[in-house]
């Protein structure tokens, strides 16, 4: 329903927790700002990556032992044990660990995989590699994560696996996705590279899926600058991942292994993990629950007022789901029913001091390569629309998480939008 001036003012009315807000004039139009936490404090509370003392201890001991490679064993070891995954293997970042997945499956050419549009490249175009063809699924709007009937929808007799991604640490729906990839046959793959210590239903993200992969980038969840992580439930599946980029481990296998026999070469790729990359995850690792714990904290404290402004959601998270945050605090906002551009609302909010922005997600099934025949076995099908991509990516916001005890800049931010939001009207 349209906003009229009684709307308006009921809804001013309505709302002491704005503390005033109401009556002040917008920074942007010369009023004082919402925010006055000192931004220097802000900044030590919302950096990232975080590194500290330990991170430091941890390369210089390593530089001084010279026993570089044990780390990355070391690593996986700790990952395993922390996601109670079969089979682990580390990777030089999450692309080369993607690209491993996708040889491990062994399909035929042509076979299709479905993979999301809002997604990085990897998922889609290292299927190029192996003859195999990307089938885009759209993203439902209400999660940002995979929309299981648009899969339902496009299901043919050449589909052979489906891969989900936790867009933003948020997990995707894994109880249907899993119970239909059963019904109709389907390999199932989990990208988890946002999701570090999210879960569903106590289990670890990776853990629902055939296969998995996560990336320790610099900017994701526990960043080792790079790195990324394979994730296995079979042994035939390890291995053939395992040896397509790490020459030297077909010598560990079994005798009865059908990779054993390419001793000395593997499948021609090397994408070993650099060494310093996994004594950092390993340091990451051991904070990564406390971390994560703090930034839901501050989440749920900044969006519950929020979430009581016109227009303005959060992604769906289920009962039994707990996410990690990646990048910052997700807020879907339907400027629509707001009537309010977004670049006005994040002008605005800028000028209060609130650390806000929007980053659209490349649209994978727009970019050339995909349209382009010379590049694939079977060229992939370019679908006219994807409504739920389209809608997330021009109705966000992404305010920046904190990971410290941060109560007085939460009230302060949650203070700025009331004031944005009641004087909306103003930035038409």
């Amino acid at each position: 329903m349209p906003t009229t001036r009684r709307t308006f003012l009921s809804a001013a009315a309505a709302a002491p927790a704005a503390g005033g807000a109401y009556r002040e004039t917008l920074a942007l139009k010369g009023g004082q700002k919402a925010v006055t936490y000192s931004p220097a404090r802000a900044s030590a509370l919302s950096n990232w990556p975080r590194y500290g003392a330990a991170e430091k201890k941890a390369l210089h001991e390593l530089i001084d032992s010279g026993r570089f490679y044990q780390e990355i064993p070391l690593f996986e070891k700790e990952w395993q044990d922390y996601t109670g995954a079969e089979f682990v293997k580390a990777h030089m970042n999450g692309t080369s660990a993607i690209t491993s997945m996708y040889f491990a499956l062994d399909l035929p050419p042509g076979s299709e995989v479905m993979v999301p549009s809002y997604t990085f490249f990897s998922p889609c175009l290292a299927l190029r590699f192996f003859g195999l063809v990307p089938v885009f699924i759209d993203i439902d709007p209400k999660t940002a994560t995979f929309d299981l009937e648009d899969a339902k929808r496009k299901l043919t007799p050449r589909t052979k696996a489906i891969e989900v991604m936790h867009s933003w640490g948020l997990p995707c729906e894994m109880d249907s996705i899993s119970a239909w990839a059963r019904e109709k046959g389907l390999i199932l793959l989990e990208d988890a590279a946002h999701a570090h210590g999210a879960s569903m239903h106590g289990r670890k993200m990776g853990t629902f899926g055939d296969m998995a992969i996560y990336s320790y980038q610099l900017s994701k969840v526990m960043p080792s600058v790079e790195g990324g992580m394979g994730m296995y439930k079979t042994r035939e599946h390890y291995e053939r991942a395992a040896a397509f980029g790490h020459y030297e481990d077909p010598v560990k296998f079994a005798a009865d292994s059908p990779v054993r026999a390419y001793e000395g070469t593997g499948f021609g790729q090397k994408y070993r993990m650099h060494p310093l990359a996994a004594a950092i995850a390993r340091v990451q690792l051991r904070s990564l629950d406390e971390r994560n714990a703090v930034a839901r904290k501050n989440v749920k404290a900044l969006n519950a007022r929020l979430l009581q402004l016109e227009g303005v959601a959060e992604p769906r998270l289920l009962p039994g789901q707990e996410r990690a945050y990646y990048s910052g605090n997700m807020l879907l906002v339907d400027f629509a029913k707001v009537g309010v551009a977004r670049d006005n609302i994040l002008n605005a909010l800028k000028a209060e001091g609130v650390a806000v922005s929007f980053w659209d997600y490349p649209e994978q099934h727009k970019l050339k390569i995909y349209s382009e025949a010379k590049w694939w076995h079977h060229p992939p099908t370019i679908p006219a629309s994807m409504p739920g991509n389209a809608w997330v990516n021009a109705n966000h916001l992404f305010v920046r998480c904190q990971y410290g005890e941060a109560p007085e800049l939460i009230e302060q931010y949650a203070k700025a939008f009331e004031k944005v939001w009641a004087h909306r009207r103003d930035l038409v």
